[in-house]
């Protein structure tokens, strides 16, 4: 399964909303392209019972584990202002909760100067054999450099 953060999708331009200002998916927000490159790593590689697109899902899934009351108390404070933004909602506008908006409306929706075009998290997710070796490498140049500056400083505090 692919835990997916707030995509920039056209559903935010015709969905019905009763909101006083325009729907808005709840930031951080990331183009739809997070999701499909997370689908199709997840498709090639079901090792994993479960896959993280950002960062955003990391904290709500672990949140929502460790102290979910918590994370409710939040989103009843700050949900109902976070899916919102700038501009009264027209009530008139096409909506599609009975019948579909004509037209192609494309993969992105409205918010493409906010929203994120990479993923930092499904980045490590995609490359952790990488990012182990890399880690490794610097635990082991670490632990090296010590080794060998040890007997460096017991001569001098000895000759001292």
């Amino acid at each position: 399964m692919v835990q997916m953060p707030a995509l920039n999708t056209p559903q935010f331009g015709w969905v019905k909303s009763r909101l006083p200002r325009r729907a808005q998916p709840v930031p951080p927000i990331y183009q739809p392209e997070v999701a499909a490159r997370a689908i199709y790593y997840a498709a090639h590689h079901p090792g994993k019972r479960e896959y993280y697109a950002a960062w955003s899902v990391v904290e709500a899934v672990v949140g929502n584990k460790i102290a979910p009351s918590i994370l409710d108390h939040y989103l009843a404070r700050n949900g109902y202002d976070s899916q919102q933004h700038d501009g009264a909602e027209d009530p008139n506008r096409p909506n599609n909760l009975w019948k579909p908006v004509p037209g192609d409306h494309g993969a992105h929706g409205c918010f493409d100067n906010r929203a994120r075009e990479e993923s930092a998290e499904l980045w490590a997710e995609t490359n952790w054999a990488w990012l182990a070796a890399a880690v490794g490498a610097i635990a082991a140049a670490y632990g090296t450099i010590k080794l060998t500056d040890r007997p460096a400083r017991q001569q001098h505090r000895k000759a001292a």
